[in-house]
């Protein structure tokens, strides 16, 4: 359930961002290295 509302949010930002004509604040590779972060963190604390 958390990954369907995670990709929900995520659509739904998606979407209004291309209804503004909003580009994404960060530059793709930065982007990813962020949600690369949030995954790894979020490894680290369940494994503890």
């Amino acid at each position: 359930m958390p990954y369907l509302k995670a990709l929900a949010a995520g659509l739904l930002v998606g979407a209004l961002y291309a209804v503004m004509r909003v580009r994404s604040p960060a530059p793709p590779p930065i982007a990813l290295f962020g949600l690369l972060g949030m995954l790894l963190g979020q490894a680290l604390l369940a494994a503890l």
